[in-house]
Order: structure tokens, then sequence, then C-alpha cells
């Protein structure tokens, strides 16, 4: 019996063997692309950023903070007082001002001010011209003096030339009567964009006097590159900088006479001891010298 159950063992046991040798079949392959990318759809292009409000050009009268500006440099620039200017702008501190900000740098129009038509009482009646002979009449018409032609050469030219320019200084200085604001010798001249005034050499502590009346607006150091400074606005229109001072002897809005001491010359952000001295018609700088009396 143990012999047959022998037998059938080693039977099955070669049938599994004979299974196990046969030849294995692969497992099948496939081959996996990659998804095809499907193409976003086309955006709108982004539309260019406007301009800055310091790009745009400031209407009349306005004025658009830049980097470096302060509220005492943009006044003195428009001839205004940096009072007047935060108060046109609402401005309850004068040292708190924005790049790109809108600045009124001229005062408010008075919008009760109206203009029309004047109104001329009575009949207008028309003449010709010949009806009233030349030199004749109620004195209105002044036929003197007389203007001469000269022909043109360039003698001539330059003559007119010389004239119209001396009349013009004469009138500046007898407008402004101005007087030298430290004595000094002119170490630098009137060189606008670059300089907007003049530079009077001198001594520490040198007396400076204003050169005309007026009234004091502005005293600090709001100005960059022009250190303990002075600003004075006169009755003619006129304002008058005086910088780079050791001291300043005057206060805000105080009324100085011509030829009184308001400072001591000094070298406050300045490379060495001067004067740096401006005439200003309105926000225009103008060249001292000719205001100035002849040295």
């Amino acid at each position: 019996m143990r012999a047959a159950i022998a037998a059938v063992s080693l039977v099955v046991a070669a049938v599994v063997l004979a299974g196990c040798a046969g030849p294995r079949m692969a497992a099948p392959v496939f081959e996996r692309k990659p998804p095809r990318a499907v193409a976003a759809p086309a955006r709108p292009p982004v539309p260019a950023a406007p301009a800055s409000a310091a790009a745009q050009p400031a209407p009349d009268g306005f004025y658009v903070v830049k980097r470096g500006d302060t509220l005492y440099s943009i006044a003195l620039d428009h001839g205004a007082d940096y009072r007047e200017v935060a108060q046109w702008n609402g401005l309850d501190d004068a040292t708190k001002i924005n790049v790109g900000q809108l600045l009124r740098v001229q005062p408010p129009q008075d919008r009760r001010t109206q203009v029309g038509a004047a109104r001329v009482p009575g009949r207008i009646e028309s003449r010709p011209i010949d009806a009233v002979p030349q030199g004749q009449g109620d004195g209105a018409t002044r036929t003197e003096p007389k203007a001469v032609r000269l022909p043109y050469s360039k003698e001539n030219a330059a003559m007119v030339g010389r004239e119209g320019a001396a009349g013009a200084d004469a009138k500046a200085a007898d407008a402004g009567g101005f007087v030298w604001p430290a004595k000094g010798k002119v170490i630098a001249g009137f060189s606008e964009p670059r300089s907007k005034g003049i530079d009077i050499d001198g001594k520490p502590g040198d007396p400076i006097v204003a050169a005309a009346a007026g009234r004091v607006t502005y005293i600090g150091t709001g100005i960059p590159g022009l250190g303990k400074l002075v600003v004075i606005k006169h009755d003619n229109g006129f304002i008058t900088v005086y910088a780079h001072n050791r001291e300043i002897l005057v206060k805000e809005q105080q009324a100085v006479a011509r030829g009184e001491k308001i400072a001591e010359l000094g070298a406050t952000d300045a490379d060495r001891p001067k004067l740096h001295f401006q005439i200003r018609k309105g926000s225009a700088p103008v060249d001292p010298m000719r205001y100035l009396p002849g040295l």
C-alpha cells in the first residue's frame, strides 16, 4: 500500500516539474505616450500703466513735487512765502509733502472779480485823423521828441544796444535801491541755471546786511545746499537770499531796514566761508551785478 502511494506521489511531482520547465509567456508591454499639450487660449495684451502724476505737466499756478524738494525751496522758486503755499494747499505741517503731490504755488483767483464791457457815458463821435492838425488840440497829442532814423551800420546798432542796456540797468538800480550785502571779492558770478546768484568772499563772522528794506519771510536750513539761510521779501516785487551764514540775527516776519545787520558770514553747507547772494524778481533769478552799485 505504501509503495502505491509513493508511486502516485512521484507521478504528481513529475507532472509539476514538467509544467514549471515549459516556456514562459512574457507580459504584454504597452507604450504610453505623454498626453498632447493643449495650447492655452491667447491672453489679451496687458495695457501699459498710465503715466504717473509726476510725469504729467502741472496746470498753470500749480507744481508737482519732485524728489529732493521742500516746501521752502518750492516757495522760493515761485516767489512765494512758504506760509502762503501751505495755506493755499491746506497743509498743517510744512515738512510733510510727498513726491508727485500737486501743490498750488500761486494765490487762488478771486471768483468775485468779474470782467465786463466798459460803459462809456455819452455819445461817441468819430473824427478823421486829419481833423486835428499836428501840434494843436487840447495838449493830449505829443509831437516831441521826434524819432530820428539812423542808417543801419554795425556802429549804430552797437550804440543803440549800449544805450538800451544802460537805461535798463539804471532803471533796475533805481527800482531796487540795493546795497552790497557784504564787503568782499566776488568769487563766483551769476550763471543760470547752475548758479542763481553770486558768491562773495569773506571771513567767518563778517557782517551780512539787508540789501534793501523788506520783511524776513524765512530763516533756517530747509533748502538743501544753502546752509543757514535768510530770505527777505521787498515791497517792489524783489526777493533777496543770503546763504551759508554762520549765525542768523533776525526772526521770521521781522521788518528790516536797508543796511541792517541780519547775519554773520559763515560756511554752513559750503566749501569755504562765503556769502551766496541772490536777487529774484518774483520767481525769476536775476543777475545781482545789474542791481548792485558799482564798486
